[in-house]
């Protein structure tokens, strides 16, 4: 499936994509020769036409308990025997203009392996009624009603009931499944842990995500409860209604829940997901106690499922596809036991995949490299193993505009190209000096990874009370001077008075990166990027020092090439 994105719109299908799905629910709902011939163009005549003899596929609303119609379309294998039942898996919708019809590609496999499937478009999205709640409890009610509904259909095992969600759906998915016993196994595809952390990392609003979010979700269909929230968010009143609105919508915080029921939970995420927080659903795999996976792919938010949702293959749905199979009885997959623990891809190939059972045995030990001061008539520094160094200080203009380094140019876009093999390459010869302060380490003598979680310290002293700065781990070649990201992070400082003197410690976004010998790498430092919210008043400064007993350092998971 191509995209066709802007930054207005990060999720938009193209016009080809959704042409070829109106023709595919045109031909579900009236498998004539006429509709089934129309997929030909696609090459998708055959197994639509497979589907219509394996199943049969109807669309309707079921009323919630408050009279709120919410659009569902339901599959159910035909010609089961007199008392013979099928498992069923409920897909609540992504955060997406069609809703529910996003998942239409994967109605054939999951009718091959004779599952019953009820995908829905949660309330106020696409072509159901009521308001968006950002899968709140309103949204967790109707998901509850939503299985009543579908054990009461001839044919469908209750004890055999799976979720399975993308993005928004994943959320949902997790939700609902922590209030419902009859949820007996979880598919969480760009799933979120914790919506707090994904909000507000390091004291930092996620703005342009965010943003990006409420367009998608249309400000005039949200909840009057939820449109408090967003101005809350873009004014920075980050108060305890947000922190509870936030709470509540959060996987992370129903582990006790999950861990009672021991809930079969597999969830994805990607290295360079700009939506939803990684460490967040790091945190949430660790946490669970019942069986768990957690695959984490190169690329941005969605970009390692799309293919499966069109029906294509993906690891994300191929391993959706077994775990179903192995914990509700189904046989849509090859047959494979499901793999436990975690599997990762390192950037930047698709093809790789290390196995670990946690993610204290995935991350390796971190070594730290201690940030250094310029040497004379150099405007950068070094970043060394050995002895702290102290006693230096760099300073850098906040003038709210982008270095040449930043996140990415794009949500979503940015890492979908990643995917395809096509990394954004920075130059970071054309930093402005002014603006950002830049470490490098020596030339690498062999090949090496970064593997797990990152921390830095630095002092930061600005010119007025508040500040905002970014870090970036890039890899570097020095022969040309071009970079890729490794991994970022934003902290923001609210200091009581103006030239307050703060040592702050944070972590930066857990990573999983080969390095070629020869390679370098670089940190910088900026003040602004346009991915997140900016707390400097421009223009100012900001000054960076490694005071004694306090020295900057920046401690990197890496290891060599076995």
């Amino acid at each position: 499936m191509s995209i066709d994105g802007t930054p207005e719109t990060p999720f938009a299908l193209s016009a080809e994509d959704l042409a070829r799905l109106d023709a595919i629910r045109e031909g579900m709902l009236d498998p004539s020769p006429r509709r089934i011939g129309r997929l030909d163009q696609w090459g998708l005549a055959d197994e639509y036409e497979t589907y219509a003899e394996t199943a049969g596929y109807r669309e309707f609303s079921i009323a919630m308990a408050d009279g709120t119609m919410i659009d569902a379309a339901l599959s159910i294998p035909r010609n089961l025997a007199p008392g013979q039942t099928c498992p069923a898996v409920v897909m609540p919708a992504p955060l997406i203009g069609i809703g529910r019809n996003a998942y239409l590609g994967m109605f054939p496999r999951w009718a091959r392996g004779g599952y019953a499937v009820l995908a829905y478009s949660q309330r106020g999205l696409a072509e159901s009624g009521g308001e968006i709640h950002v899968a709140g409890p309103q949204d967790v009610a109707d998901g509850i009603e939503i299985i009543n509904a579908l054990v009461q259909i001839e044919g469908v095992d209750p004890d055999r009931i799976g979720f399975f969600g993308s993005s928004y759906g994943a959320g949902t998915s997790l939700l609902v499944a922590a209030k419902d016993p009859r949820v007996k196994a979880v598919v969480g595809t760009s799933a979120w842990g914790d919506l707090f952390a994904s909000l507000y990392e390091n004291g930092t609003r996620h703005l342009k995500a965010f943003e990006a979010l409420v367009r998608l979700f249309g400000e005039e269909r949200c909840s009057k409860e939820f449109r408090g929230i967003i101005e809350k968010i873009r004014n920075n009143t980050i108060d305890d209604e947000v922190r509870e609105f936030a709470r509540v919508r959060s996987p992370r915080h129903h582990l006790k829940a999950y861990n009672d029921a021991r809930t079969p939970i597999l969830l994805t995420t990607a290295w360079h997901e700009t939506i939803f927080s990684v460490p967040a659903v790091v945190d949430l795999f660790t946490g669970l106690q019942g069986p768990k996976s957690l695959l984490v792919q190169v690329g941005d938010h969605g970009n390692g499922e799309l293919p499966g949702l069109t029906g294509l293959i993906s690891k994300p749905t191929e391993m959706a596809y077994r775990w179903m199979d192995h914990h509700l009885g189904g046989t849509v997959g090859d047959g494979a036991a499901p793999q436990f623990g975690i599997r990762s891809e390192y950037m930047h190939n698709l093809l790789s995949e290390l196995r670990h059972d946690s993610w204290a045995d995935y991350a390796l030990p971190r070594k730290r490299f201690h940030l250094a001061g310029a040497a004379a008539g150099r405007s950068d520094a070094r970043l060394a193993e050995g002895q702290p160094q102290p006693g230096w200080s760099r300073s850098v203009r906040a003038t709210g505009w982008d270095t040449a380094v930043v996140v990415a140019p794009k949500l979503v876009q940015t890492g979908l190209v990643e995917r395809l093999g096509m990394p954004h390459v920075y130059r970071t010869a054309g930093v402005d000096r002014e603006l950002a302060a830049i470490w490098t380490t020596a030339p690498l003598q062999q090949p090496m990874r970064v593997q797990g979680d990152l921390e830095l310290r630095v002092t930061v002293t600005p010119r007025a009370m508040d500040a905002t700065i970014v870090a970036y781990l890039l890899d570097c070649d020095p022969a040309t001077g071009t970079a890729r990201i490794i991994t970022h992070a934003p902290y923001t400082l609210t200091n009581k008075q103006a030239g307050q003197a703060t040592t702050v410690t944070f972590p930066l976004q857990p990573a999983h990166y080969v390095l070629a010998r020869g390679r370098v790498l670089q940190l910088v430092i900026g003040t602004h990027d346009q991915f997140f919210a900016d707390a400097n008043s421009t223009p100012t400064s900001i000054e960076f020092t490694s005071p004694q007993g306090a020295e900057s350092y920046l401690d990197i998971p890496l290891g060599t090439l076995d």
